[in-house]
């Protein structure tokens, strides 16, 4: 038995991500997609159906999981209509724009008797991985203040949605999400949020500098994205560093299974999720001593999807955690925005 799989958009997520994680898990068969590029479909499979539009895909009956890697503003609109249809859904991050939106398709889901997951992959990158292994082993003790950031050197700005300055475009909607799923993973809601997101780059459209403060009591989590900025392995600032009352921990260069799905790799390859660059764990005394970095995994993202939805076993990521990630996006927007530090209920 096999869980037929409906994509719902072939750009640079549904193609790069999607496409390729899907069709590693053993029980789930893409079946069909929703682009104009028949052409690319066919190379990857023939046997693949191309849809024009989204409604043709729902309409299917054959079709049992819809996923859906569009441009972030029709993602709630397109969750909210599979739901419908009586589908499962997996959802692309941001996985709504505001937190009313992220609300009501939970409970649509609730209401259905229908799945609904939202792809935050990057809770299986091998230094998310690396940091929350070593965090659990208590090496830094208690931690104090955490810095993780997304940085990338893009200081041209691109003729694409994510840039042009329209809803669900930015770099704080595009990145935010992942940098916050990760610190709620690692130590739930904040009890308050600040931030400053603005536009840096010549003739932006859209915000491409985030720097967000999650507050909790003893504990400070620093989230930051950029366009104008390399990152760790080019110079720039670390992925992570973790500060605790027992040293401190740097992972400096980002998870390589994006650039290795560019380049063609797949799960099961021999280097695939291989990450060389060591996590430092500093001791505050000049010791350093190297851990080598766990092998990320993202395939195990539809691989628990399989399972959620042929025994009810947990999403790989719960909704309600879904929605808190929601939450803290909106309450950074209204607090860069406003220019006051907002208060999480």
């Amino acid at each position: 038995m096999s869980i037929a799989v409906g994509l719902i958009g072939y750009g640079m997520a549904g193609r790069v991500f999607h496409a390729p994680l899907i069709r590693a898990a053993p029980a789930l068969e893409l079946k069909a997609i929703v682009t104009s590029r028949a052409k690319e479909v066919a190379a990857l499979d023939p046997g693949i159906a191309c849809f024009a539009t989204p409604e043709q895909l729902l309409a299917d009956p054959a079709i049992d999981l819809a996923v859906i890697a569009t441009p972030s503003a029709t993602h709630a609109p397109l969750a909210a209509a599979a739901l419908r249809a009586g589908k499962h859904v997996v959802v692309d991050k941001p996985f709504a724009l505001s937190l009313e939106q992220a609300r009501d398709l939970a409970a649509l889901a609730d209401v259905s008797g229908r799945r609904l997951a939202v792809f935050h992959n990057r809770r299986f990158d091998s230094d998310f991985l690396s940091i929350r292994a070593a965090i659990e082993e208590g090496l830094v003790g208690r931690v104090t203040l955490v810095e993780s950031h997304f940085d990338r050197f893009r200081p041209q700005v691109r003729d694409r949605w994510r840039e042009d300055g329209s809803p669900g475009s930015g770099v704080w909607f595009d990145l935010g999400p992942h940098l916050v799923d990760q610190a709620l993973a690692l130590f739930g809601r904040p009890q308050a949020v600040s931030a400053d997101i603005v536009a840096l780059r010549d003739g932006s459209g859209a915000d491409d500098w985030a720097h967000v403060v999650l507050r909790y009591a003893d504990l400070r989590v620093i989230l930051h994205a950029s366009l104008t900025a390399p990152g760790g392995d080019a110079g720039g600032s670390p992925r992570f560093t973790v500060h605790g009352t027992a040293g401190t921990l740097i992972k400096r260069s980002l998870d390589p299974q994006e650039a290795q799905l560019v380049a063609g790799l797949r799960p099961g390859d021999q280097r695939w999720g291989v990450d060389p660059d060591p996590v430092e764990w500093h001791d505050g005394e000049g010791r350093i001593a190297l851990r080598p970095t766990l092998r990320g995994c993202q395939e195990r993202f539809y691989r628990q999807i399989a399972d959620a939805l042929m025994t009810g076993a947990p999403l790989p990521v719960p909704i309600d955690e879904a929605v808190a990630v929601q939450e803290v996006i909106e309450a950074a927007s209204l607090s860069a925005r406003e220019a006051r530090v907002v208060t999480l209920p």
